[in-house]
């Protein structure tokens, strides 16, 4: 059964350019990501500040897309259940609403686990095109990508969640455009005001921030990531199961 939702959804992510909208994520990420790392005076190839530019360029990428582009995504995926009577049809079909939606973001899920690994793969494949000297720092390269998955997949569920629930796709949009501010702000606040909002464990991920004026290697904070990752699975798993049982 969900073998065949998963298919279902992939057929209307072709259907509603959801597609082309990770692509988008995609490149932009890419793009600002070289942007940021490369066009600027610490960026020398000669030095390890070179991957540390770039690493502070891929979470700054991140951090200006992602928020806005996955309310975007999860938003119109989830729409065209509510434009289409698709959640009573689901249900005819023996696919409760709340099935339906694990199914959502688990098709959405894979997209953006492509998108953050790919995204993570170029970025460093570009450094070592650039002739950077210093070896691949690929503890915290990793760690980074890691991180940003599981930030990515949380705000993706909520996304997921905030749209089932709410018919009208601006209220999303306009939260994930919150997020983008929430986000880049969480890199010059406190540490405990950034875990407050699944944003600021944007700025918890960083692997390499500017310390006393000084570009430096930083270490993401693992732990905290990973207690989003696990209030976000257990919430999604409790809407779904409660949404199971909702009349539609």
């Amino acid at each position: 059964m969900m073998g065949r939702a998963l298919v279902n959804e992939f057929a209307k992510m072709r259907h509603l350019h959801v597609l082309l909208l990770v692509a988008v994520l995609f490149v932009v990420v890419v793009v600002i990501g070289l942007y940021a790392g490369v066009l600027t005076p610490d960026f020398d190839v000669s030095t390890e500040s070179a991957w540390n530019t770039l690493l502070l360029g891929m979470g700054s990428g991140v951090s200006l897309v992602s928020p806005l582009l996955l309310a975007v995504i999860a938003s119109r995926l989830v729409d065209a259940e509510h434009q289409g009577g698709g959640w009573l049809m689901s249900a005819t079909s023996a696919l409760a609403p709340g099935r339906l939606c694990r199914a959502k973001f688990l098709a959405l899920g894979i997209l953006i686990t492509g998108v953050t690994v790919g995204s993570s793969l170029v970025l460093a494949a570009a450094g070592f095109a650039f002739g950077i000297a210093a070896p691949w720092p690929a503890d915290r390269w990793i760690g980074l990508t890691l991180c940003i998955l599981v930030v990515n997949l949380a705000l993706l569920a909520l996304h997921i969640v905030l749209a089932a629930r709410v018919e009208n796709q601006l209220v999303g949009i306009g939260i994930g455009l919150l997020g983008v501010v929430l986000a880049m702000f969480s890199t010059a606040v406190p540490v405990w005001l950034a875990h407050l909002t699944p944003w600021g464990y944007y700025a918890l991920s960083t692997a390499a921030g500017y310390v006393d004026g000084e570009l430096a290697p930083l270490t993401p904070s693992y732990l905290s990531v990973a207690g989003l990752g696990l209030v976000a699975a257990v919430v999604f798993a409790l809407f779904a199961r409660s949404f199971d049982r909702q009349e539609v």
